[in-house]
């Protein structure tokens, strides 16, 4: 029983529930921000390259040529899909982006701290500078 007390006191602990909190809320953002980029963003990025589907972009690895992504996966020829890597560099920026404004918005909200008071000085080193200001006399 006390195997479960402690856990139980782990597991009520005010910073698991901030960290559960935030892995739930985390995982729905990032599904939000997904779909924002491929949704929404992508098709315009595209649109103004010429509509380029910068998913169906990959490099052939090997010897023979197929018409599309999707022929190349299924012959399981070696390709690089770096269409892919773009649109995941576009979600970081853009999941980046959004939690500086957000982690800006919540500072301005909290407004100024107060600093910290400073952290007392350790006795050694006000013997040392006693020491210092007697040799400089």
């Amino acid at each position: 029983m006390k195997i479960l007390e402690e856990f139980k006191a782990f597991a009520l602990k005010g910073n698991m529930f901030d960290l559960a909190v935030g892995v739930i809320i985390g995982g729905a953002f990032g599904k939000i921000v997904d779909s924002l980029v491929k949704d929404v963003i992508m098709p315009v990025v595209g649109l103004g390259s010429g509509e380029i589907d910068f998913k169906q972009l990959y490099f052939n690895l090997g010897h023979t040529v197929y018409p599309t992504l999707d022929a190349a996966e299924k012959a399981g020829a070696p390709i690089l899909k770096y269409g892919l890597f773009i649109n995941n560099l576009v979600d970081f920026f853009i999941m980046a982006f959004i939690v500086f404004l957000m982690v800006k918005g919540i500072n301005r909200l909290r407004g100024a701290q107060p600093a910290p008071p400073p952290a007392p000085t350790p006795e050694d080193v006000l013997l040392l500078r006693e020491i210092r200001d007697l040799l400089k006399r």
